[in-house]
């Protein structure tokens, strides 16, 4: 029993410390990038290639005062943060992220590179976890007793109901192909190839649902062209207008930590995981057990720079436009996935 205990608790070190190190990363990421994108140069004075300008940000948020308005409500101003992250850092310990090895800990058998002992239902736990996201930026709006912020949480609230149906039924035609809950099997229907020539990853056999999932990931995450919540320029910065020091830090790394789990997930639901097309890694142990993290690792790094490319190449949407993609667009594009992947199950095509 305590091996068990021990083997979690080093996974789960293991997830938390790379996740905390993803949003320095992101955040280095994203101003090179979008300076890149921009034709200008960026931060460059902080170590070489601005790299340690992330500690510099990391140092300046947590010296800065933290002001509490005088009218607000206490508890919830401060819990709203907290969930937000706590929220955020929760999701991830049931996606698998890499295939098993056969390594043994003290004669226990480490099944896999997942946090979660054997989580059958992981797809349902993401889903109701990541749902409380919502509750972070509704009390961080109402607690702050500040229009512009309950008017950015009511926003949040709207748009993470209405792509949050679009995305739960996009996913519902994958498990309906792999005919599982578990994210490994999932992951394991993927291999091979579909028609003879296509690799078996969703995103080829089910490109509607991979197109809607990743729209709805967009406005799950709160970014452009969907930060309608905490638009700065436009919005007062909507939810997070009363917050600042570690209170709004805790707020950006928790958009980050989505970025990444929602990247995750795409990589397992639809584009095959740490699989590779007619690449079998099983006959390599505990060798391909590594390549297998290097290949997923590789997946959510190009999808956290895909997400990255769109926020410095779209436009915001208005409120009315947003709200009438996730229901006019994206649930009946949803829908028609479902339907077709019904239909292709039951002609024996998929």
């Amino acid at each position: 029993m305590w091996v068990e205990v021990l083997v979690i608790g080093i996974k789960l070190a293991v997830v938390l410390a790379a996740l905390l190190t993803t949003v320095p990363i992101m955040v280095w990421v994203e101003r090179r990038a979008s300076a890149l994108m921009q034709d200008r140069l960026g931060p460059n004075r902080v170590g070489p290639f601005g790299l340690f300008q992330p500690v510099v940000d990391a140092v300046k948020l947590i010296t800065k005062e933290d002001l509490i308005p005088r009218d607000v409500s206490r508890f919830l101003f401060i819990l709203a943060p907290v969930v937000a992250l706590t929220v955020a850092l929760s999701t991830f310990i049931a996606v698998p992220f890499g295939s098993d090895t056969g390594l043994e800990l003290f004669g226990h058998a480490v099944r896999g590179f997942i946090v979660a002992p054997d989580l059958n239902i992981g797809v349902l736990y993401i889903f109701a976890i990541a749902s409380l996201a919502v509750y972070a930026t509704v009390l961080a709006g109402w607690a702050s007793n500040n229009k512009y912020s309950l008017y950015g949480g009511i926003r949040a609230s709207a748009q993470t109901i209405s792509y949050e149906l679009a995305m739960t039924i996009s996913v519902v035609g994958v498990l309906m192909a792999s005919s599982s809950l578990h994210l490994h099997q999932v992951v394991e229907a993927q291999t091979g190839t579909w028609l003879g020539v296509l690799p078996r990853w969703n995103v080829c056999t089910q490109l509607l649902g991979a197109i809607t999932f990743m729209v709805a990931a967009f406005a799950e995450t709160n970014r452009i062209p969907f930060d309608l919540p905490e638009a700065e320029a436009e919005l007062v910065s909507g939810y997070l207008t009363e917050y600042s020091s570690m209170k709004y830090a805790a707020f950006f790394m928790g958009e980050y930590v989505h970025m990444t789990v929602a990247s995750a997930l795409m990589t397992v639901l639809f584009f095959g995981g740490w699989t590779l097309p007619w690449i079998d890694l099983a006959f390599a142990g505990w060798i391909g057990g590594l390549l297998s993290i290097g290949i997923f690792c590789a997946k959510v790094a190009f999808f956290l720079f895909f997400f990255v490319w769109v926020r410095w190449t779209l436009p915001r949407f208005r409120f009315d436009q947003l709200m009438a993609l996730g229901w006019k667009v994206m649930i009946p594009l949803s829908v028609l996935n479902f339907l077709w992947v019904g239909f292709a199950i039951a002609a024996g095509i998929m």
